[in-house]
């Protein structure tokens, strides 16, 4: 957990009037330095928050958390019985989850923090359109903050992930970190989930972003209204003050009428009004080109260094949040003149394959619309067959799996249906519902079912030649698989070069 090296403690009395929260015990002169609600997590000085989970109460742990330097105890009433004993003053509150946030941000100060904040929401390129706004703001000069599904960077330093958006705590002490290391601008990567779990509370973005929408989580969210209700609460007025939503999706007007901030929008699609225009005007297989004109007329040219025109559309959403947050568009242009946008995109139709031989490319999309675009953006780039190697995660959204499988044989010559991420479901029902779309579509592709994945690496590689593309769909820059509660280190790009060098190339 990232946090402030420098915090001035705050008086937990000052706090329980603050929310109206009961107390039992003494809080006379115990301030708090942060927050934690793992009891793993806990550093000296702490306030520990016990939160009802799925399986234990996190109260029942407040005595590892007192172990540790817990100065107190702030849970709910079915808490407060199971803290009782453990000798640290408690706070209660009917529902703690639902002050997390203000209450991080009361002991962190981050309520205003000096530093612009950038939020990104949609199912599909949050990921990199975080890290093309990050890496633009880096040529400007900018000392920058990133925290995404991929890693977290603070000013060049990078650390690892555990959740696409952290819970808030460790939202508040990583702004307080970055505040306390002169970071000018963040971008966070926000997810559903985190929105309605409270994860982002008490912050106050700058400038919002939408991508897109399409089906994925619906495990969660039920319906597809829902799943953008839960998306639009980034755009409510307690959490942004302006925002850019993309109409590339058929579900960005419904957006942009369940925003209830100023909003500007852009779109690569021909024949679609909005603000910002986007037009692609060169691809290759190593960067897209693309000019993006603004509302009043201003025009600017630049590319980004990978495959796709949906990557071009992430950066010109990027470039229009920075104008929105006052950057001029003149400005950006100028630190964009001399070479394309200086970005790397982890495990995003990232190519791990050398100058000869099959074209690989390793990628973190799993949903359909993800599989539909990089086929698509891969396809213009293949002369010979286009092979998939597919997956999908156990636990969630299982609705979706059938389109995923159908999408990959539209969009390929040879489908491969491995395993990813099992976790507690059998492995063969998930493989057999993307198997089952696949052999739906009525397409031409063959398809075939190769376990585990480290053999169907090997099995791609081994049936392509010069001139063929091999994606792989699911792992990106991920270092392991969840499988039967465990995680297994597994590093797909590792393996994707050994398959090629094995096979000569």
């Amino acid at each position: 957990m990232l946090r402030p090296e420098h915090l001035a403690p705050r008086p937990l009395a000052e706090l329980a009037n603050e929310f109206g929260f009961a107390t039992a015990g003494d809080l006379a002169d115990v301030a708090a330095t942060g927050v934690a609600v793992a009891a793993s997590h806990v550093h000296p000085g702490d306030l520990y928050v016990g939160l009802r989970g799925a399986n234990a109460h996190g109260a029942a742990f407040s005595a590892e958390a007192r172990e540790r330097g817990a100065v107190a105890v702030l849970t709910d009433e079915q808490g407060r019985g199971l803290a009782a004993d453990v000798g640290l003053p408690l706070l209660i509150a009917a529902s703690p989850r639902e002050h997390l946030g203000a209450i991080s941000a009361w002991v962190y100060g981050t309520t205003d923090a000096p530093l612009d904040l950038f939020g990104i929401t949609g199912t599909n390129g949050k990921t990199s359109t975080a890290y093309l706004l990050d890496a633009i703001l880096r040529q400007l000069g900018r000392r920058t903050g990133l925290s995404t599904t991929a890693e977290r960077i603070i000013d060049g330093t990078a650390h690892a992930s555990r959740l696409t958006t952290p819970e808030a705590p460790e939202i508040h002490a990583m702004i307080a970190l970055m505040r306390e290391r002169g970071i000018e601008a963040a971008t966070l990567e926000v997810s559903a989930q985190a929105l309605v779990r409270h994860r982002v509370d008490g912050v106050v973005f700058d400038v919002v972003g939408f991508t897109n929408l399409s089906h994925d989580h619906l495990d969660d969210f039920g319906t597809m209204q829902s799943y953008l209700a839960a998306k639009a609460e980034l755009f409510s007025r307690e959490r942004a003050r302006r925002g850019v939503v993309s109409l590339d999706s058929s579900w960005g007007e419904a957006f942009v009428e369940a925003s209830e901030i100023p909003v500007q929008t852009i779109t690569s699609r021909t024949g679609v009004d909005a603000d910002w225009q986007l037009e692609v005007t060169e691809e290759h297989p190593d960067r897209t080109s693309f000019t993006l004109t603004s509302p009043d007329g201003g025009a600017l040219r630049s590319s980004v260094p990978v495959i796709g025109a949906h990557m071009a559309a992430n950066a010109g959403l990027a470039i229009a949040m920075l104008v929105q947050a006052g950057v001029p568009l003149d400005e950006i242009a100028a630190a964009l003149q001399t070479s394309p946008i200086d970005v790397y995109l982890p495990g995003r139709a990232e190519r791990v394959s050398g100058d000869r031989g099959p074209s690989v490319f390793v990628d973190f999309g799993h949903s359909a619309d993800a599989y539909a675009t990089t086929l698509a953006a891969l396809r213009r780039f293949t002369p010979g067959r286009l092979i998939i190697i597919c997956a999908a995660n156990g636990n969630r959204d299982a609705t979706k799996r059938p389109d995923m499988g159908r999408v990959a044989a539209l969009g390929s010559d040879v489908v491969i249906v491995t395993d990813h991420h099992p976790r507690l479901e059998d492995p063969a029902a998930i493989r057999s519902a993307l198997i089952a779309g696949a052999l739906s579509a009525g397409s031409s592709a063959e398809v075939l079912e190769v376990i585990p994945p480290e053999q169907a690496i090997v099995s791609a590689v081994r049936m392509a030649t010069e001139g063929d593309t091999i994606l792989w769909a699911g792992p990106g820059h991920l270092d392991y698989r969840d499988v039967a509660g465990s995680k297994v280190p597994f590093f797909a790009r590792d393996l994707a070069r050994a398959a090629l060098k094995g096979a000569g190339w």
